[in-house]
């Protein structure tokens, strides 16, 4: 009996030892979450892009000190997949939902972001789209949806009051556009708004021609445009058929007096720049883009190209996003999902490297985002508009 009770109170002894060191210095629980992109599928490129510039993130959060109101707490991603494919996306934030997380990041695609917002919307699951341009994503009052980038309404707008005063500066040398995207929700919307607004900014819309995704071969729609000869091609798509749309117009000798894009999917990228600097050159782009004058961004840059890969707006969109979502979290002094979604809502989130200035929400639409106009130089892409991010002076027309 004796030494029963002796190995129970040395039992309880070792137990308490081994309790107070681990309460001394106990980790913070950490915040988990969901990072979901298109790893695999049509998309899989930009999605992976999204993927490293979210880890990214995640990593430089936490060596800065994690979510100091909640004692250092690091933030945990849990990766998901959406394959390309809307459906596939919902099924990831139910698997997310599940696991417990705090907040969702993603999901880069308008129509992958249009399904994963409104399944999240079902948990009250804070949802911060990175990329995904599409106006519905925001315009369905869902409480939980948060865009931290422009849509292409802002982007379409901007896109054409520059056409219009790039164009007139010239000489109006430019009068007929074609038009060509990608079938899904962002080639698709983009073009209406374009074929929609450019006739009040006296360009005379001659074609809008919709392609599917993937698209392996443009010598068909090419030759289209020989013969319909524009003076402007406004291409929206995704990075493939982009790049290829427009090596094929370099083989088939098509030079209009310029390529003129709104969120073109290769358009504003070092990859594509690399790749094919002959067929890039020139190109005027519309798109998402850094603060040039931001070492931070530059750094970043560095650091991406020290991995072997391209500083594509696809990472730093979503290592950007990700900060704001950490600034929601720090505020909301918790990983509760109603405390984090009232955060978001109430963010004047400033200390980033994109042209945007403080945070506002209005409908989970941040107000102050704004795309910069890029132009392809000399094999690398500078920002000619506005004027107080501008590298270089313009180019325009290409071809007198």
């Amino acid at each position: 009996m004796t030494n029963r009770r002796h190995f129970i109170s040395q039992s309880a002894a070792m137990a308490s030892a081994l309790a107070f060191p681990l309460v001394g210095g106990a980790q913070p629980k950490s915040v988990k979450v969901g990072v979901l992109h298109p790893v695999t599928g049509a998309l899989a490129y930009s999605g992976q892009q999204c993927r490293l510039g979210a880890e990214m993130a995640i990593e430089d959060i936490n060596k800065a000190g994690g979510i100091k109101s909640m004692g250092g707490a690091k933030i945990e991603a849990m990766l998901g997949d959406a394959q390309s494919q809307p459906q596939a996306g919902s099924a990831e934030v139910e698997k997310m939902n599940e696991a417990g997380v705090a907040a969702v990041l993603g999901a880069y695609a308008s129509a992958i972001c249009l399904a994963t917002t409104q399944t999240a919307a079902k948990y009250n699951l804070p949802h911060v789209v990175d990329v995904g341009v599409a106006d519905q994503i925001v315009e369905r009052g869902l409480k939980n949806t948060f865009r931290f980038g422009p849509g292409y309404k802002k982007s379409t707008e901007v896109a054409m009051a520059n056409l219009l005063v790039l164009n007139k500066a010239a000489g109006n040398p430019a009068k007929t556009v074609m038009i060509i995207h990608e079938e899904s929700l962002f080639g698709t919307g983009t073009a209406q708004l374009l074929a929609r607004e450019l006739p009040g900014y006296g360009f005379e819309v001659k074609e809008v021609v919709k392609h599917a995704n993937p698209t392996r071969d443009f010598n068909n729609i090419v030759l289209r445009m020989k013969s319909i000869n524009p003076d402007i091609v406004i291409p929206a798509n995704y990075y493939n058929e982009y790049a290829l749309l427009v090596r094929t117009m370099q083989q088939q000798k098509v030079q209009p007096k310029a390529i003129f894009s709104v969120l073109g999917g290769a358009a504003s990228s070092y990859k594509f720049v690399k790749e094919f600097p002959d067929a890039a050159n020139g190109i005027i782009d519309c798109n998402h883009w850094f603060n040039p004058k931001d070492k931070r961004a530059q750094d970043l840059r560095k650091r991406v190209e020290a991995k072997g890969q391209f500083f594509s707006y696809e990472v730093f969109m979503t290592y950007a996003s990700m900060w704001l979502l950490a600034d929601a979290i720090e505020r909301a002094k918790s990983a509760d999902r109603a405390a984090i979604t009232a955060a978001l809502a109430s963010s004047t989130f400033s200390d980033h490297f994109m042209p945007y200035g403080p945070t506002r929400f209005v409908n989970g639409q941040n107000e102050g985002a704004q795309p910069l106009m890029t132009q392809v130089v000399k094999n690398d892409i500078k920002v000619i508009v506005p004027r107080e991010y501008r590298e270089i002076d313009p180019v325009f027309p290409l071809k007198a």
